[in-house]
């Protein structure tokens, strides 16, 4: 397999995972990584066909020919921060397409020299080397882009061999630095150079001089000079000429005032147009300088600054001043007056910065992480071709203040205001922002609803996220150019609509409190093409489905849909995904649910009253109030009487139709005889005064049993069904055996009646007695009839016989022509 492309191994080298034993982490076939393993030798297990090896962060001490021979296709190879001493490039000699080698962090202090004409990348910084480890056979890697090398003394003679060598990066690491001989550095041919100081050291001006003289970036590190500064050599501005840097940085700055102003002015002077400083720390005390010695440095750094140069940009980030005495006045006039197009001074605690008394150059100014005021370029109408303004993270605190900072900003198209304190007072005078502005941040502030009147007419971007706003209002706010909106982090409770923003295409309101986004947002907003709504506390609802609904019908790409949109309420719901929430149409629609339960009441009432007349269940209501009310009658009337006594054997129930056949067969054969039975007819037993019904319950509630006799005749009686009725409340309510059914003649089953369901009922399910046509087999009739009503009774009554005459005129024949 051939090598890999020079993009994907150098992307590898940086891909590492840690791993905690000695098998390595397969990311894919060609990359083994073993680092942070507590390795002392390189393992033997390692695949053959490996590309890219971590071995860093381990307890190698040495290496061996026989430890990379078979890794014939290896191409990187990382051991830094390891303990090796000695290193012979020779073991490599085997690895011809090795292109990255990083030695870096170990305790190598003698090198073995051996050509290795494909390496790109080899860094053997921070080791113990007291010269630079640079081999003859260095001259011959032609490949060599990036050099990293430490050593504790620089001679001019230690770069002879790479002279012809096209470096792109060189990185020196120079600790308990001890010896530099001038112009060493200028024998270098690369286009970037980063020198590393101990942190402890003086660092040498002649080699900043060199390195500015040697590639066209340069980047120091610990520049510290613990000296006094009259014992610092003055740089010499006729050296300029042979400067090449243009882009500089130097980080982590510890000098005195008149040591920095020195370099500030070499350097100003020079054809840097790229300066940063990082860490920067001046100090003093001041006081050792005369003014006759401070006051000529100074002025000629402001000719300097005022002439411009070739200084473009100036950063200064994490400033701090340890001066006991210092006149800001006279820092801040310098900075105001720099005649360049970009100034950044981060981290500071500048509390203030002058208005240039000039036309200024500046096109972007950064004034991050500091503590400007209100009062900031107030009524300044110098910075006229300001187009870049970054205030984020001060005290500022009137919004409308900060509009009229900006108002002589002609060409102002970007500000930043994010994380200050601003609030807006809707009593304020009105505001007057830069015509020119088109992006606002205003994001973490105190700023309220009443920000949408004081806002730029041509903004196209606007940031209020993590503010405090509830509403916007309809009709405060006409920013007919602006185009994306962030009020994400506030406390909106539902969408805002587009009737003042009507170029509006991106809408951001995730973490907010919208528990049911109304769908008019889609009619108002008919050019929002993205909409961020994730994080919010929904309610699934009816109005949430038509949202999301509408939505799909717009063509509004929802974003981060649908994982980070769940319900939140109603409490069973909460977790679930708004693409998996659905309720019918029937549940959304309250026109259709009112027509469904209508028709279905409309239905119900239909089949009650079907039901009802089918089966005669309001003449069952009648009877049941009727038994009611009659033994309600008869508690009050005589209560102590409730104990209910047994006075006949058997009520007789049968149609008048077939009296005759009760009368002349039925009577005799039971009341006459041995074992005569006490029989209740209606003729003989019921009581003048008292209504039918209520004598029909007294006599089947006195009697033992109560004997149907069934014929055609017995269906077309309404007073037999009173009759099996209530003695079928009888045979449930005690929970006895008390119906003899007597089938005289039989009973087509076409003839009787719907609700005669219980006879129906009773006919097939109960066993019952049928009248024989043969003479033969009456004997056993009366017989099986007799044993089914034996009983003695409790008390015999002679009044009941007495009784038997009497007959009820009114009543019984009422009953008996029903």
């Amino acid at each position: 397999m051939g090598p890999l492309p020079n993009s994907y191994v150098f992307a590898c080298v940086f891909t590492f995972t840690l791993w905690d034993n000695i098998q390595p982490t397969v990311e894919n076939e060609f990359i083994a990584n073993y680092s942070s393993s507590l390795l002392t030798n390189v393992p033997k297990n390692i695949p053959v066909h490996t590309h890219v090896l971590d071995l860093s962060h381990n307890r190698i001490s040495g290496l061996s020919i026989s430890e990379f021979i078979s890794l014939s296709d290896l191409q990187v190879l990382n051991l830094s921060h390891n303990l090796i001493m000695e290193l012979d490039f020779s073991v490599f000699i085997f690895n011809e397409d090795l292109e990255y080698l990083d030695l870096s962090h170990n305790n190598i202090l003698k090198v073995y020299c051996q050509t290795l004409a494909y390496l790109r990348h080899l860094d053997l910084s921070f080791n113990k080397f007291t010269a630079l480890p640079i081999c003859q056979e260095f001259g011959n890697m032609f490949q060599l882009e990036y050099l990293g090398l430490s050593a504790t003394m620089i001679r001019r003679s230690d770069f002879r061999y790479i002279i012809r060598l096209e470096l792109h990066t060189v990185f020196l690491t120079l600790e308990d630095f001890s010896l530099y001989e001038p112009q060493s550095l200028t024998a270098l041919n690369t286009r970037s150079l980063h020198i590393v100081f101990a942190a402890n050291q003086n660092f040498s001006f002649s080699l900043l001089y060199d390195g500015m003289s040697t590639s066209e970036s340069l980047k120091i590190v610990n520049l510290r000079y613990n000296l006094s500064y009259k014992d610092f050599p003055s740089p010499s501005l006729t050296l300029l000429k042979k400067i090449k840097t243009t882009a500089l940085m130097l980080d982590t700055v510890d000098l005195q005032w008149a040591i920095i102003l020195q370099i500030f002015l070499f350097i100003w002077g020079s054809p840097v147009e790229h300066l940063t400083v990082r860490n920067l720390t001046f100090r003093g005390p001041l006081g050792e300088l005369t003014e006759y010695e401070f006051l000529p440095l100074l002025n000629s750094l402001e000719q300097l600054i005022s002439l411009g140069g070739s200084m473009k940009v100036l950063t200064l980030e994490h400033v701090r001043n340890k001066v006991f005495y210092f006149n800001q006045e006279i820092l801040y006039r310098q900075f105001s007056e720099m005649n360049i197009a970009s100034l950044t001074i981060y981290d500071a605690y500048m509390p203030h910065m002058l208005c240039p008394n000039r036309t200024s150059s500046f096109q972007y100014i950064n004034f991050s992480h500091n503590a400007l005021t209100d009062e900031l370029f107030q009524n300044c109408g110098t910075l006229t071709d300001l187009k870049l303004l970054i205030l984020e993270r001060n005290k500022f605190e009137s919004l409308c203040k900060v509009s009229f900072m900006t108002s002589r900003m002609k060409l102002l198209q970007y500000l930043d205001m994010s994380n200050n304190l601003l609030s807006h007072d809707a009593a304020d005078v009105q505001c007057r922002w830069a015509e020119s502005l088109t992006e606002l941040d205003l994001s973490s502030n105190q700023l309220t609803d009443s920000v949408f009147e004081c806002l730029p007419v041509n903004i196209k971007k606007l940031n209020l996220q993590n503010n405090q706003i509830t509403s916007i209002t309809k009709g405060m706010a006409e920013l007919k150019s602006l185009e994306e909106l962030n009020l994400a982090s506030n406390r909106l409770a539902d969408l805002p609509g587009c009737s003042g923003f009507m170029s509006l295409e991106f809408l951001n309101v995730e973490m907010n409190l919208i528990l049911t986004p109304s769908a008019d947002f889609f009619q108002s907003c008919l050019r929002v093409k993205k909409l961020q709504a994730r994080c919010n506390p929904f309610k699934c609802s009816c109005e949430l489905q038509d949202f999301i609904r509408l939505e799909r019908q717009s063509g509004v790409e929802l974003i981060d849909w649908p994982t980070a949109y769940v319900c939140e309420y109603p409490e069973d719901l909460r977790g679930t995904q708004l693409k998996d929430f659905h309720l019918t149409e029937l549940a959304c629609n309250t026109t259709l649910l009112l027509v469904t339960a209508l028709l279905l009441t409309l239905v119900l009432v239909a089949v009650v009253a079907f039901l009802c007349i089918y089966l005669d269940v309001l003449w069952y209501v009648q009877m049941t109030w009727q038994w009611t009310q009659t033994k309600r009658r008869a508690w009050h009337n005589h209560p102590e009487e409730q104990e209910t006594v047994l006075q006949f054997h058997a009520f007789i129930s049968y149609s008048e139709r077939d009296s005759l056949w009760v009368k002349n067969e039925l009577i005799p054969n039971l009341e006459k005889g041995e074992g005569c039975v006490q029989l209740c007819q209606h003729e003989r037993n019921f009581i003048p005064g008292k209504s039918i019904v209520e004598n029909i319950i007294n006599c089947i509630e006195k009697s033992y049993k109560s004997i149907f006799v069934l014929s055609p005749n017995f269906v077309q009686s309404e007073w037999c069904h009173y009759e099996l009725y209530f003695a079928h409340h009888k045979l449930f309510s005690e929970n006895s055996n008390s119906l003899i059914l007597i089938l005289l003649e039989p009973i087509p089953q076409y003839i009787v009646p719907a609700r005669y369901h219980k006879l129906k009922a009773l006919m097939a399910k109960r066993t019952y007695l049928e009248w024989p046509k043969e003479r033969s087999k009456r004997a056993l009739f009366w017989a099986n009839l007799r044993a089914a009503i034996s009983i003695n009774l409790p008390i015999s009554f002679e009044a009941n016989e007495e009784q038997s005459d009497v007959t009820s005129t009114g009543s019984v024949s009422e009953y008996v022509n029903s």
